[in-house]
């Protein structure tokens, strides 16, 4: 069993792969965004990881979203259905929660193989 850890930190890791499953939860960047703009944002942070891991969307499992309001859930649709990899839809769920960062206003968790 190999479980290796990318920029590991005391407190989590940024990617954990193991048994060529990689585990990445991603959040956005530019907080001032709209919900499609910090949508389309973070499904390209996780674009860059998946190549950086050896993979790419195509091969994503499951994916939860996590939604602060329950109204951007158009917005949101609409920048996941532009990138999605057509035929590769992944399990999806999508959660409305209150994220730590009140800018925030999605989180992805991604499942994805290698």
């Amino acid at each position: 069993m190999t479980i290796e850890r990318i920029r590991p930190e005391p407190r989590m890791s940024d990617v954990v792969i193991h048994n060529d499953t990689i585990y990445y939860t991603a959040v956005p960047e530019n907080l001032d965004a709209n919900a499609k703009d910090q949508t389309a944002e973070t499904l390209a942070i996780i674009d860059a990881v998946l190549t950086e891991a050896g993979s790419d969307k195509s091969k994503i499992l499951d994916a939860t979203l996590f939604l602060v309001h329950k109204e951007d859930f158009p917005a949101m649709n609409e920048a996941w259905d532009a990138w999605v990899s057509p035929g590769n839809a992944p399990v999806r769920c999508t959660v409305q929660a209150n994220l730590m960062n009140p800018k925030y206003k999605i989180e992805i968790k991604i499942i994805a193989a290698r």
